[in-house]
């Protein structure tokens, strides 16, 4: 990978508007990294983001399982290096086996899913996939998740895209000692 387009900031070079929403970065995720290097270019923008980012990772409804498989799938789509190398470690964390996370990282289905991991891959799939979501996958999900489940799975996917592409485009760096996405068979 090539030089990161938009490196850490030094505290001392950001603005006052930079340095509060770097510390409201900080007071959730207990670090300014990844996509926020790129976002505090612009606070008032990168502010909203995070914002949208900390409900979805910390006070979403969808199960952890599902919402970390979720993020793979949007990471594995847009190639968003530096994406999977953190998510894979929380998918970990919450449970997901490392095979899951593999076959996903290869661009396989995964298998030994549960139900509602399959509902939720099926539908981020699709939808990445297709860029719409069949009545059989759509009813999978709500069944599994409600109205508002489905809402925050595809609200995931598209901030989710949208920090991959923010990574992709700044170039982040893969955090030390992360293994990168294997490229995809043609």
């Amino acid at each position: 990978m090539s030089e990161q387009r938009f490196p850490p900031l030094a505290e001392s070079a950001m603005t006052a508007e930079q340095k509060r929403v770097a510390a409201a970065i900080a007071e959730n995720r207990k670090n300014v990294r990844g996509p926020f290097h790129m976002l505090l270019r612009h606070p008032a923008l990168g502010d909203r983001v995070q914002n949208v980012g900390r409900y979805l990772r910390f006070e979403n409804t969808l199960p952890d399982a599902v919402k970390e498989l979720a993020i793979l799938v949007t990471a594995r789509h847009w190639g968003a290096q530096f994406e999977w190398a953190v998510h894979r470690g929380f998918a970990l964390d919450v449970g997901l086996s490392a095979s899951v996370c593999d076959a996903i990282g290869r661009g396989e289905r995964p298998t030994g899913l549960t139900p509602e991991q399959q509902a939720a891959y099926d539908f981020v799939s699709e939808l990445l996939a297709t860029k719409t979501v069949s009545d059989p996958v759509f009813a999978r999900a709500k069944q599994a998740f409600g109205e508002t489940g489905v809402v925050e799975l595809t609200v995931c996917v598209g901030y989710y895209g949208l920090i991959g592409l923010v990574l992709n485009t700044d170039r982040t760096p893969l955090p030390p000692g992360a293994a990168p996405l294997p490229p995809l068979a043609s």
